[in-house]
């Protein structure tokens, strides 16, 4: 029985789908992603293509992105000679990928950026104060997140993952006002 017969994984897909256009990502890249995260077997791309119901051209492109970012990547099956693809599907291997990735192409940018104009800017007295400012800011706490990335990946996923279910209460080994629970 296809993968997509069953209801319940058509519904992960179509939703799945949905949320990549939230998160900026293309529908079928998102689609694509799906089908290779719920299939147990790798897959060839007429295969995608054929479950999926997209065009040929769609799903080259959405493996084309879906490995650029790491989450899926291409396998030799043997006894067949087409590529096949499969998803990765530790969870935290995946969204660690995904951050990177962004953060590469979204922040670094921004973070290169922001520091080219608040260095120009502290120079320029013509600007208005509250322009360099602001700029200045913004450059220091993009920094400063990119920065706070930079050191949590390095951390073991079971550190993350502790860390994730301290939730706020982590705030009770800074020095100061902790919050009540």
């Amino acid at each position: 029985m296809p993968l997509l017969d069953h209801p319940d994984v058509k519904a992960f897909i179509l939703h799945w789908g949905e949320m990549g256009t939230q998160w900026g990502v293309n529908r079928s890249v998102s689609q694509v992603h799906a089908l290779l995260y719920l299939s147990d077997r790798p897959l060839p791309a007429d295969e995608i293509v054929d479950q999926l119901g997209l065009a040929r051209s769609n799903v080259s492109t959405a493996l084309k992105e879906l490995q650029g970012y790491g989450i899926v990547r291409r396998v030799h099956v043997d006894g067949d000679r087409r590529d096949h693809f499969t998803a990765e599907t530790d969870l935290w291997e995946m969204l660690m990928r995904i951050v990177a990735e962004r953060k590469r192409r979204e922040i670094d940018p921004t973070v290169a950026m922001l520091g080219e104009l608040a260095e120009r800017l502290a120079a320029d007295t013509s600007a208005p104060a509250h322009v360099r400012e602001r700029i200045t800011r913004m450059h220091e706490f993009i920094s400063t997140l990119g920065n706070w990335y930079d050191q949590v990946r390095k951390l073991p996923k079971s550190t993350l993952v502790a860390l994730m279910k301290l939730g706020g209460k982590v705030a009770r080994f800074i020095p100061g006002k902790a919050p009540k629970d």
